[in-house]
């Protein structure tokens, strides 16, 4: 269950360090809280792989895992990037979904799992994605790279360099299909990141990773994420396997208005990656709750807002850049506490989206996440007399110490 708040009120006028317990209210929002970080949580289940993690989509905060930052190969896991830097393109109108494809020998050629497209024919975009998506088709990724990028070689690029955006330090892609090599690789939180970064930025096109089938060249595939046929909540998102990788599946779950995200690597058996996840799934919604902590552009309380010297404004404007979340377990809401540090004295000019404090959360005194407070506006130098009157201010208030 999520719950969530507009207002943050601080009891405390002590602007460098104020405390204050955060109260509820009942507003749903969903993009995300960007600092990840791990809670006490009641025992996992047991789990049959190599690595796997348990992350919610809104705070970022990690549930369950185990080795989550180890490299390892993410088979066809890795068309997610190659769908992501697609719906990139797309929402740049870089490339449209009726745009026709001209499919090449390189693509038509591509073995393992396959779309069946023809050399020479023309597929549409949002044919291709449907192929890469829920028929994980190695041809259609390099038709669709041929497309976006000219050569998949340099849309490799593009992956690589969304990863190194995204943060996903353990990552690194050779190819658009996942196709086995000793320097393709990821890990099970660089996923989860990506996955994350899929349903926060292309909300529009999430609903792809839903479907239960693709139909092209009079050929009926089904989505092997077993979990779309038998868990409702769940809508997305991947499968992977080689020989090397093992059997990989991504899910992910909304269920409350909580979403979840699942990534297993390295399970022995279809069957086994698709038990797993809903046994990690079930495990997260019943013990855990996401409360929404600040909303995009909400400002902090007047009382709060420092002194601008030398600014064409006396106060500054501070507050948050994006919707923040925490994950915690069931029934602990009223042990969640909340510590703001803002920097007094701030000298103009103050540039809007720079960092001038932080939130402290923590739950039952250990710490949960820390969010960043910001200038919600820049503020300016003020004129030569607001800045000399400012000047003598300073001056007088050392005087009296």
């Amino acid at each position: 269950m999520r719950h969530s708040f507009m207002k943050f009120t601080l009891s405390a006028l002590v602007i460098t360090w104020a405390t204050a317990a955060i109260p509820a209210n009942n507003e749903n929002q969903s993009p995300a809280n960007p600092n990840p970080v791990q809670t006490v949580s009641p025992q996992p289940p047991e789990i049959d792989a190599k690595a796997y993690i348990l992350m919610d989509a809104d705070s970022g905060i990690v549930l369950a895992e185990k080795n989550m930052n180890e490299r390892l190969p993410p088979a066809s896991l890795t068309k997610l990037m190659t769908a992501y830097v697609a719906s990139a393109a797309l929402k740049q109108g870089q490339v449209k979904l009726e745009d026709m494809v001209t499919i090449s020998p390189k693509a038509w050629k591509m073995g393992g799992s396959r779309m069946f497209i023809q050399v020479g024919n023309q597929v549409s975009v949002k044919e291709l994605l449907d192929g890469i998506i829920v028929a994980s088709g190695n041809d259609a990724c390099v038709a669709m790279a041929e497309h976006v990028a000219g050569a998949e070689d340099t849309f490799v690029q593009l992956m690589n360099q969304n990863a190194t955006r995204l943060g996903m330090q353990n990552t690194h892609y050779t190819d658009s299909t996942g196709m086995p090599d000793p320097n393709h690789y990821s890990s099970a939180y660089d996923i989860a990141t990506l996955t994350r970064a899929i349903i926060r930025d292309y909300p529009e096109d999430y609903a792809w990773y839903k479907q239960q089938w693709i139909h092209y060249n009079n050929i009926r595939q089904p989505n092997r994420n077993r979990l779309l046929w038998r868990d409702p909540s769940v809508d997305g998102l991947k499968t992977g396997h080689t020989e090397d990788a093992g059997y990989c599946l991504v899910s992910s779950a909304l269920r409350n208005n909580m979403r979840l995200i699942s990534v297993v690597l390295g399970t022995p058996s279809d069957n086994s990656r698709t038990e797993d996840s809903q046994i990690l799934l079930n495990w997260g919604f019943r013990f855990f709750e996401t409360h929404k902590l600040f909303s995009a552009s909400q400002a902090l309380d007047q009382k709060m807002q420092p002194r601008i010297w030398y600014g064409k404004n006396k106060y500054a404007n501070l507050g948050f850049a994006q919707n923040a979340f925490v994950t915690i377990p069931v029934n602990q809401y009223k042990q969640l506490q909340a510590n703001i540090v803002v920097e007094q004295k701030l000298k103009a000019p103050i540039i809007k989206n720079q960092p001038y404090g932080s939130v402290n959360v923590t739950l039952n005194g250990q710490p949960l996440t820390t969010i960043p407070v910001v200038a919600l506006e820049n503020d300016p130098k003020g004129n030569i007399f607001s800045r000399a009157w400012d000047h003598i201010a300073i001056l007088f208030s050392k005087w009296l110490g």
